[in-house]
C-alpha cells in the first residue's frame, strides 16, 4: 500500500545519532519509506523512481502529531500471557520452580492451539504499545513465528535451550526452519540461562553459534544469587564463563545484566555485546536496579524490554523508559543521569541493533516503514516545551494513534488490523489458561 502522510512532526536520528524532529511529510511505499521531507521539493504526486507517477492508497493528514520509529521490546516471552497475575508477590527463583515451571510442563508443542492465541494475544498488546517487532524467548520457535506472520507482526527470537527442553539437533532444526518463514521473522542462538543449562549443553550451543556465525543471547546476572551461585559453580561470572566458552565471537548480549563485575564490563566493551534492561520485571521480583549509567559511561550498547506478561505484568514500553531513566536517577543520586534522548535511542535503534534489524530501525528513506503515530493533542503530552522529554517522562500508551509494521497499519484509533476478533482472541485465551491452570494442579 502507498501512503502519505502529510502535516506532521517526524522522529529522525540526527548526525550524533540523537533523537531529533523535524516537520513535513512522509511517504511509504510498500513495505519501504521514500520520503521524508518538507514536500516542496517533490510533488506529492510524484515519486523519485523513475520518475513515475505515486498512486496513494491513502493519505493521512497527521493534524500536527509525531511520527517515530516503532519501539523495539528487546526482552520478552510473548506467550507467557498465560500466567499473568498467577505467579506475583514471589522472588525470581520461587517463582520460577513454584509456579511457572509447573505450568510450563502442561504445554506441548503439538497443541497449537494455545501458542497462536496467547502469541497474538501479546502481539496484539505490543501493538497498542506502539511496539513494532519484539525479541522473544520461548518454547516452540516455529509456531510463534507463525503468530507473526499471520498478523503481521515482526520478531525475532532466540531459543530458550536449557536442560529441560529439546536437544541441540532440535534447537538447529527450529533455527533453520524459522529463518525460512520469510521478511517477519528470524532467529538467532540463545540459551535461557546458566543456572539451568549444564556446561556440555552450553558448549553445544556455543558450537552452534561459531557454526552459523550467530550472537549469543540469554539471561544474565538477573540476580545476586544468581551470580553468587555461579561463582561457586565455576569461578567465574555468568558473563566471564560464556565469554570463556567462546559464546560472543559474533556478538550478542545478555537480558537484564543487574549485577555486573568490573570484568563483565570489561567484556560486554570488549566484545560489543547489548545489556537489554527490564526495569518493571526487576523491580517486580525485587531482583535490583540495573547500571545503566555505567553502560552509558562505558561505552555499552543498551536496549530495552519489557520481559514477559509474568512477571512484569505489562507490556509496556513508556512504562519501561520512564524506569530506566528514572531508576537510574535515584541510583546515582543525579537527577541528571541517563537523559530522555538517550532512553528514545535505547527503545528503538537500540533494540533494532541488539536484534539485527538495522533496516528498521530509524525513520529514513530506504528504510523499513515500521512506525507509529503519537497522538500529542492529550493533556499528557502539552504543552509542547519538548516533545522528546514529553514521550519519556509524561507519555503513556493512551497516546499512540496508530502502529505501522512493514508498511501494514495493524492498529489504528483502538482498532486492530490483523485478522482476527479480538472478542474471540480474549475468550479462547482464558479457555487455554483455565486449562493449563487445572493441569498443572493449580485448581483455578
Amino acid at each position: 500500500m502507498n501512503i502519505r502522510f502529510y502535516n506532521a512532526k517526524i522522529m529522525i536520528l540526527d548526525e550524533q545519532e540523537k533523537p531529533a524532529l523535524v516537520s513535513g511529510e512522509l511517504w511509504v511505499k510498500g513495505n519501504q519509506i521514500v520520503y521524508i521531507g518538507d514536500g516542496n521539493d517533490r510533488p506529492a504526486q510524484a515519486v523519485a523512481e523513475e520518475n513515475s507517477p505515486l498512486v496513494w492508497e491513502r493519505q493521512l493528514d497527521c493534524k500536527g502529531n509525531l511520527l517515530m520509529p516503532g519501539f523495539k521490546n528487546a526482552h520478552t516471552h510473548t506467550a507467557m500471557t498465560f500466567a499473568r497475575t498467577v505467579a506475583d508477590g514471589l522472588p525470581l527463583q520461587d517463582w520460577l520452580t513454584k509456579q511457572i515451571f509447573p505450568r510450563e510442563d502442561c504445554l506441548q508443542e503439538e497443541d497449537v492451539y494455545w501458542l497462536d492465541i496467547l502469541d497474538i494475544l501479546g502481539i496484539m498488546e505490543y501493538l497498542t504499545s506502539g511496539i513494532t517487532s519484539n525479541f522473544d524467548m520461548y518454547f516452540f520457535p516455529p509456531m510463534n513465528a507463525k503468530a507473526s506472520v499471520d498478523t503481521g507482526f515482526r520478531t525475532v527470537q532466540v531459543p530458550g535451550f536449557n536442560n529441560f527442553g529439546a536437544p541441540i539437533e532440535a534447537v538447529e532444526e527450529d533455527l533453520c526452519r524459522v529463518n525460512a518463514m520469510g521478511d517477519l521473522v528470524s532467529m538467532l542462538v540463545g540459551f535461557h540461562a546458566e543456572y539451568t543449562t549444564s556446561m556440555d549443553r552450553m558448549e553445544d550451543l556455543a558450537r552452534l553459534a561459531a557454526k552459523y556465525k550467530s550472537p549469543v543471547f540469554l539471561h544474565n546476572s538477573e540476580t545476586e544469587r544468581e551470580v553468587r551461585e555461579c561463582m561457586d559453580r565455576w569461578g567465574k561470572t555468568p558473563t566471564q564463563l560464556t565469554e570463556a566458552l567462546g559464546m560472543y565471537e559474533y556478538g550478542g548480549g545478555g537480558y537484564h545484566c543487574v549485577w555486573f563485575s568490573d570484568e563483565d564490563f570489561r567484556i560486554y566493551r570488549k566484545r560489543g555485546l547489548t545489556a537489554v534492561t527490564n526495569p518493571a520485571s526487576n523491580l517486580k521480583l525485587a531482583s535490583g536496579i540495573a547500571p545503566i549509567s555505567r553502560f552509558l559511561d562505558e561505552g555499552i550498547s543498551l536496549a530495552i524490554g519489557t520481559d514477559g506478561a509474568s512477571s512484569n505484568n505489562a507490556l509496556d514500553m513508556f512504562r519501561e523508559m520512564y524506569l530506566t531513566t528514572a531508576l537510574a536517577k535515584v541510583r546515582e543520586g543525579d537527577a541528571s543521569a541517563v537523559p530522555a534522548e538517550d532512553v528514545l535511542y535505547m527503545a528503538t535503534a537500540g533494540g533494532a541493533k541488539a536484534m539485527g534489524l538495522t533496516d528498521c530501525d530509524r525513520l529514513a528513506e530506504g528504510k523499513k516503514a515500521d512506525l507509529i503515530m503519537i497522538d500529542l493533542k492529550q493533556p499528557n503530552m502539552q504543552p509542547e516545551n519538548d516533545i522528546l522529554k514529553n514521550l519519556v517522562y509524561s507519555g503513556s500508551k493512551q497516546n499512540v494513534k496508530m502502529t505501522m509494521v512493514d508498511g501494514r497499519i495493524l492498529y489504528e484509533n483502538g482498532g486492530f488490523h490483523i485478522g482476527f476478533d479480538p472478542g474471540d482472541i480474549y475468550a479462547r485465551a482464558n479457555e487455554i489458561i483455565q486449562r493449563i491452570n487445572r493441569e498443572a494442579g493449580f485448581g483455578q
